[in-house]
């Protein structure tokens, strides 16, 4: 048996993800073994959470995968003496139209597995009113069982009792409650947190933090309410196909955005990744079948990049006789030029046509569904691909062959659809996994 909790909130922005870190390392200063998942399709979220447990953490997601996918990932719990598994948005936020297994919605996940939920609640302003909306929460789904609530950012003693004490006559065990002062928190970045692997100073914050929480949080307590009958499923053979059988793997400050599970089922297929850093003007592997450029920030890198002739070079030699694939921001620097939030424009590799730019921002986000229109790297034509896009970038032109057909979770047909020039292909989404 392995003890588990999902950590969720009304909404987002509430502390989420502070309090799963705090909490993961604070249990593994304890000697436990934790191990941590995302709900949703969040690609930073995860590295936070590795470098809090020490165990590596994947997404888990009910829109894009079918029970069996999640299950699967969800099995590299069964050695471990806690299982926290952070939310998304709220609750009970998801897309309007279903997916492989849900919405996408955290309650989705909790109702799948079993596992109780952990409420973070904000009272900022409210006192009794807070006890209302846990309630609500609890009572929303007949299926999701709620193990407790930690406040944050709570006011003062006063206000801190006042919360209590609604919770009591609702029947809800306080765990905790977190002072408003706090000065606790994470960088952020125009997608969200800056990567766990930028911040030198990232495992200190996750002590601090650790120490804060477990102050103020009964983490005995806590625990308790995470002791559930729950077996780990058995593992199962990841579906997710390996897009050659030596992968050259763009992997630096500018390629940080590839899904952990993703790497997982490429070697578990039996591929070998070989990583290479453009910002280090290194190119692919010459002894590798394909490269694979995933998202992250190349518009903080943009001059860099244009600069680095020898990666340029090499992955043009490159794609003259084998496929390359990029996502997202990946995907802008196989395009022909980026300009950058300034409105300075920046050559890069011209292996496909797309020119993006930084300097008009419009956000981009949402679940996609894509119809191949033509093959890429692990997948032929007419495959159905599901997958996340999240950006900020807006396009200039996008003169090449349309990649797929990409919907969003609604089915309507978006206009970024990838694009293939040659051996070279592109999509701002990022692949979660196949829709068999």
């Amino acid at each position: 048996m392995t003890a588990s909790l999902v950590i969720s909130a009304p909404a987002s922005g509430v502390g989420k993800t502070t309090l799963t870190l705090a909490l993961a390392r604070a249990y593994r200063d304890r000697g436990l073994k934790v191990q941590c998942f995302k709900s949703g399709p969040d690609y930073i979220d995860t590295a936070f959470h590795a470098a809090a447990a020490g165990r590596t953490s994947v997404n888990i997601d009910s829109w894009a995968m079918h029970r069996d996918e999640i299950e699967a990932l969800v099995s590299r719990g069964a050695n471990a003496d806690l299982v926290l598994a952070e939310g998304s948005m709220g609750l009970f936020d998801g897309v309007a139209a279903g997916g492989l297994s849900g919405t996408g919605a955290t309650s989705d996940i909790a109702e799948m597995m079993g596992w109780p939920v952990l409420l973070v609640i904000d009272p900022s302003g409210q006192a009794q009113t807070a006890a209302a909306v846990a309630a609500g929460l609890r009572d929303f789904r007949a299926g999701v069982r709620l193990a407790g609530v930690v406040l944050n950012r709570v006011a003062s003693t006063r206000h801190e009792d006042l919360v209590r004490r609604a919770m009591a006559g609702a029947g809800i065990a306080v765990f905790g409650a977190l002072p408003r002062h706090a000065a606790i928190s994470l960088p952020k970045r125009h997608l969200g947190l800056v990567q766990a692997e930028e911040q030198g100073e990232v495992d200190g914050l996750i002590a601090e933090a650790a120490c804060f929480v477990a102050e103020h949080v009964d983490l005995d307590a806590v625990l308790q309410s995470a002791a559930c009958a729950w077996t780990a499923p058995c593992a199962a053979r990841p579906s997710v196909k390996p897009p050659g059988q030596r992968i050259a793997l763009a992997r630096d400050g500018a390629f940080s955005f590839v899904y952990p599970h993703m790497l997982e089922a490429w070697r578990a297929a039996g591929a070998e990744i070989a990583t290479f850093s453009p910002l280090a003007d290194e190119g692919p592997d010459d002894s590798a079948d394909v490269c694979w450029l995933p998202g992250g920030y190349p518009e903080l890198h943009a001059g860099q990049l244009a600069a680095n002739r020898q990666f340029r070079r090499a992955l043009k030699s490159f794609a003259e006789i084998r496929p390359v694939h990029g996502e997202c921001g990946g995907y802008m620097v196989l395009g022909t030029a980026l300009t950058d939030g300034g409105g300075t424009r920046h050559e890069m590799t011209g292996l496909l046509g797309l020119h993006t730019s930084f300097a008009q921002r419009r956000m981009h986000l949402g679940y996609r569904l894509a119809e191949l229109a033509l093959p890429m790297p692990g997948y032929q034509a007419r495959a159905l691909l599901r997958g996340h896009e999240f950006h900020y970038s807006t396009i200039v032109s996008q003169p090449d062959t349309p990649l797929a057909i990409v919907r969003d979770a609604t089915g309507v047909v978006v206009a970024e659809t990838g694009s293939r020039r040659g051996y070279a292909t592109g999509t701002f989404f990022h692949l979660i996994a196949e829709d068999r």
